[in-house]
């Protein structure tokens, strides 16, 4: 079984300063989870947030349709449930409700067992001058890089 299937928000970490991370399952139909082993989905803009029953769902999250699915194809942007311990989301949602952070997920990936698992973090948005500090930090790796090559070549 092709076991390779990642997709990753690289937005999030550039955005939000991540606190703890979590492991979830989704609930997803047939043609979903297709269309997540040929790669077609994307987590970029996607967020979760909990419903009144106190269940936690991704919103935002694309799913393409898949191309030989009939007409009982999903929604590309339908929200999907996560699973995870009853514990975890009490934890979760006092944690967001009290402390107005996020939850955003990280990365999209398949397990060894089959089933699509979705990276979660419990997370806090960066100010301007973080997101400028995160952008000067990495000018300057990729300059020592560059300096560090240069050398060896010496």
């Amino acid at each position: 079984m092709q076991n390779n299937i990642n997709i990753k928000n690289k937005r999030a970490r550039f955005e939000y300063e991540l606190i703890e991370e979590y492991t979830a399952g989704i609930v997803l139909t047939g043609t979903e989870i297709k269309s997540i082993r040929n790669s077609k989905a994307s987590i970029t803009e996607s967020f979760c947030e909990f419903s009144e029953r106190g269940e936690l769902f991704t919103v935002n999250m694309h799913i393409e349709e898949y191309a030989f699915g009939t007409r009982f194809n999903h929604r590309p942007k339908a929200q999907r449930k996560l699973l995870l311990n009853k514990k975890e989301l009490k934890k979760l949602y006092k944690e967001v409700k009290n402390s107005g952070l996020t939850i955003v997920p990280l990365r999209l990936f398949i397990n060894d067992d089959g089933f699509a698992k979705l990276r979660i973090a419990l997370a806090k948005g960066k100010k301007l001058y973080d997101k400028r500090e995160t952008i000067r930090d990495r000018d300057n790796k990729v300059n020592l890089d560059r300096i560090k090559k240069n050398f060896r070549r010496q």
